[in-house]
C-alpha cells in the first residue's frame, strides 16, 4: 500500500500523472507569457511582420526592380503606398522582399550561435577539468575580440570569393550568416556551462547516473532539456542582434548588393536623399526598430515565463 493505493495501481497511475503535470507546467508557462503584455504585443507584431513578408509578395505583385523615372522619390500615394526610391522603384515591394532576407539572416545566425554555444557549453560543463578550462579560455578569447570591426574585416576579405563561388545573393547570405553566428555563440556557451554545472549535481541526474545511464543519455535526456529555458531567451536576443548586425553591414556598404533590397540596404541607399525623400529611410528604419523591439519584448516575456521559481510558485 502507498497512500491508500495498492502499489500496482500506483505504478499504473504514475505514467498518466507525470504527463499531466508536465502539460500543466507548460500550460502555466504559456499563461505567464500571455500575462506579460509587452511580450504579447511583441509576439503579435512579429507574427504580423512574418506574415507580411511571407505572404505580401504574392498579394502585392509589383516587381522589386520595376523602374519608373516619372515617379522617383515620391512619397506615399495610392499607386505606391510607401513611396518610391531614386529610380522610381516601389518601396513597399522592396521592403516585403527584403524583409524575408533580414529575418532569415537573424534566424539562421541565431541557429548557428545556439548550436555552437550549446555544444561548447555542454562539453565544458559535463566533462570539466582540462576540457572545461580550455573551452572557457577559447570562449574568453572570442569575447575579447572587437565584434563589429572583426565582422567588417571578415566580410570585406571573403565577400568577393563567396560571391563568385555561390552567386551574389547566396554567397553574401552564407558569409554574413556564418560570420554573425560565429561571433555570437560565446554568451550561450557560458550560460549552458553554468546550467550544466548546476544541473549535473541535482537528484534526478544522480538517480539516472545511479541507474546506469550513459553520460550521453544523461546529457540528452535529463540535463540539456532542463537547461534550454535560458538558451531560448538567449536565442531571441541573438535574432535581434543578428538583424542589427546585418543592417549595419548593409548600411556601411559591405552587406548585400543594391539589387537585393534588405532593410539595411534600403537604408544605405536612402542616406543621401534624406532631405528630399525622408520616407525612403523612415519605413525600413521603422521595420527594423519594430522587429528588434518585438523580439526583445518576447525575450523578456520568455525569461519570466520560463523562470522555474516563478512557474512553480503558481
Amino acid at each position: 500500500m502507498a497512500n491508500g493505493l495498492p502499489s500496482e495501481a500506483l505504478t499504473r497511475a504514475l505514467p498518466i500523472a507525470l504527463p499531466r503535470a508536465a502539460g500543466s507546467l507548460w500550460g502555466e508557462t504559456f499563461r505567464r507569457f500571455r500575462r506579460h503584455r509587452l511580450a504579447t504585443f511583441g509576439a503579435l507584431v512579429l507574427v504580423a511582420m512574418v506574415v507580411a513578408v511571407l505572404v505580401g509578395p504574392f498579394v502585392y505583385r509589383v516587381p522589386i526592380d520595376e523602374i519608373d523615372f516619372k515617379a522617383k522619390l515620391r512619397g506615399p500615394a495610392w499607386a505606391h503606398p510607401l513611396g518610391t526610391d531614386d529610380l522610381g522603384q516601389d518601396l513597399l515591394a522592396r521592403m516585403l522582399y527584403g524583409g524575408r532576407i533580414s529575418l532569415a539572416v537573424g534566424i539562421a545566425a541565431m541557429l548557428i550561435a545556439i548550436t555552437i554555444g550549446v555544444a561548447v557549453g555542454a562539453a565544458a560543463g559535463q566533462l570539466g577539468g582540462a576540457v572545461d578550462h580550455t573551452l572557457m579560455r577559447v570562449t574568453d578569447l572570442f569575447l575579447s575580440l572587437p565584434q563589429l570591426p572583426l565582422l567588417l574585416l571578415i566580410v570585406y576579405l571573403f565577400r568577393d570569393v563567396l560571391k563568385k563561388a555561390l552567386g551574389p545573393e547566396a554567397g553574401v547570405f552564407v558569409l554574413i550568416v556564418a560570420v554573425i553566428g560565429g561571433l555570437r555563440w560565446m554568451p550561450v556557451a557560458r550560460l549552458v556551462r553554468a546550467q550544466f554545472l548546476s544541473l549535473r549535481e541535482k537528484e534526478f541526474v544522480e538517480a539516472a547516473r545511479g541507474l546506469g545511464a550513459a553520460p550521453f543519455r544523461q546529457v540528452v535526456r535529463h540535463i540539456l532539456p532542463n537547461a534550454m529555458g535560458p538558451v531560448i531567451v538567449a536565442g531571441t536576443i541573438d535574432v535581434a542582434a543578428a538583424i542589427i548586425a546585418e543592417s549595419s553591414l548593409s548600411f556601411l556598404g559591405l552587406g548585400f548588393p543594391s539589387d537585393i533590397p534588405t532593410w539595411g540596404r534600403i537604408l544605405f541607399d536612402a542616406k543621401d536623399n534624406l532631405d528630399f525623400a525622408p520616407h525612403w529611410a523612415i519605413f525600413p528604419g521603422t521595420a527594423i526598430f519594430l522587429t528588434v523591439l518585438s523580439i526583445n519584448y518576447i525575450g523578456d516575456g520568455l525569461r519570466d515565463a520560463l523562470d522555474p521559481r516563478k512557474v512553480l510558485a503558481h
